[in-house]
């Protein structure tokens, strides 16, 4: 998040469930926490004031296991990242762990992902990565870039 302040973004929502992770984040921002907005929530519960150019979410995706709440997810996502704009998924690969913080959770290939996000967006690019965690184990992760579709002519006036 430090890297986006410093590469000049000033309009930064920071979402959520734990309040004690939004906290530490506030904390290790120091001087830059003034740009970014805290929200302390669900994401499928949540509603953002207009639309974003980038919605980034590393590591939320996989802990929603139903497929109603993946739908329900990009439902939001296609809401909220304006036309033109970008979603950036960081999510267990279709061979990463099967639990995580003791959670079951969802894998995904970049295949996969793109069937969950095709109704409002377009995947561009896509690629795996080996994440060595702070203990060093290792989880095969997928990354996965995504354009939000242009609205037709006829939605535009």
């Amino acid at each position: 998040m430090l890297d986006l302040v410093q590469h000049g973004y000033r309009s930064i929502d920071a979402v959520d469930l734990s309040r004690a992770a939004l906290d530490q984040l506030a904390e290790r921002l120091g001087h830059a926490v003034g740009v970014v907005r805290f929200v302390c929530g669900d994401v499928l519960d949540l509603v953002f004031d207009g639309q974003v150019d980038v919605w980034h979410d590393r590591a939320t995706f996989h802990f929603l296991t139903d497929p109603h709440d993946q739908a329900e997810y990009a439902n939001r996502a296609a809401a909220a990242v304006r036309p033109g704009g970008y979603l950036i998924i960081a999510t267990f690969s279709d061979n990463g762990p099967e639990h995580c913080s003791g959670l079951p959770v969802a894998r995904h290939s970049a295949a996969a992902l793109s069937v969950v996000f095709a109704a409002g967006f377009d995947q561009i690019e896509a690629f795996d990565h080996d994440h060595v965690t702070p203990w060093g184990d290792v989880q095969p992760f997928t990354y996965a870039i995504f354009r939000r579709r242009q609205l037709p002519a006829e939605d535009l006036r």
